[in-house]
């Protein structure tokens, strides 16, 4: 049977408790199609059943299989193009510069919500082709830590993995990065890997307060928080302020922004693209 309204408000209550992801109304059929059939694996009958089943599992596995299969895994190398010319040309200069002046020894760079890892890679990709073809006095990959979380064991796996098959790899990512960065292995890419050792990918739940994963210079946090109540996008924001060091470089999804739900950051525009600083 159709979930009915009480079901998918229990399901939806309960999702937001343990992931904050905001589950509208008008996107019941969205919870339905993608937790019926973990339901009948689980021999439920109704999706109430389901709930409470979520409910009195205290070893919590069933609980992240939900959230899981509730995350949306949508990405691609490179996504959105205008904000990779933005870092290309003013966000990872200003990084850059910090190591070459000693002003910093290490930059941390984290990339929230990895997904299966086309971000952080494409990052690694980028700042490793800025520094080889620009050669900055006393820069090197070295000098550059980068944290990807995800909240989904499932794309953490294939994240770290670095395998990749023909139609992800059609998806945003040049010819010359395919041939410099990747090796074949039959259908499947593989990331190198000199710049897989440059990630580290951890299993993190945004609605945690990041302070336990340390401090960065730049946080990238894209195509998620409009999956979350307005509520939590402000505490969210505030807490990705308390952890980054100056100058504090901030990237939201091409469709996200911080009017309405921050103030502690300075817009800054170019290359047709925005990011933020932290005041």
């Amino acid at each position: 049977m159709p979930i009915s309204t009480e079901e998918f408000n229990l399901l939806r209550d309960f999702i937001i408790k343990h992931s904050e992801i905001d589950v509208k109304p008008e996107k019941t059929y969205l919870l339905e199609s993608r937790l019926t059939r973990m339901m009948v694996e689980m021999g439920a009958t109704n999706f109430k059943e389901f709930y409470l089943n979520a409910q009195k599992d205290t070893s919590g596995k069933l609980r992240e299989r939900i959230i899981d299969a509730m995350t949306t895994n949508e990405t691609f190398w490179f996504r959105d193009t205008k904000p990779w010319g933005l870092m290309k040309e003013t966000i990872l200069p200003q990084l850059v510069e910090l190591v070459r002046t000693r002003a910093k020894t290490r930059i941390r760079i984290w990339s929230a919500a990895c997904s299966t890892g086309q971000e952080p890679y494409s990052i690694a990709m980028l700042l490793d082709d800025y520094i080889s073809t620009k050669r900055p006095a006393g820069v090197t990959m070295d000098n550059f830590e980068i944290l990807a979380t995800d909240i989904s064991p499932s794309v953490l796996f294939l994240a770290n993995s670095g395998r990749y098959n023909q139609l992800a790899m059609s998806r945003g990512l040049s010819e010359e990065y395919k041939a410099k960065y990747f090796t074949t292995n039959g259908k499947i890419w593989e990331v190198s890997p000199a710049l897989k050792k440059r990630i580290t990918f951890k299993k993190f739940n945004l609605q945690d307060h990041p302070s336990a994963l340390g401090s960065f210079e730049f946080i990238l946090c894209r195509n998620v928080a409009i999956y979350f109540s307005d509520g939590f996008k402000k505490e969210l924001f505030r807490r990705f302020h308390s952890v980054l060091n100056n100058p504090g470089l901030f990237l939201l999804g091409a469709s996200e922004s911080l009017v309405g739900y921050s103030s502690d950051f300075d817009l800054v525009e170019g290359q047709g693209a925005i990011f933020y600083k932290k005041k």
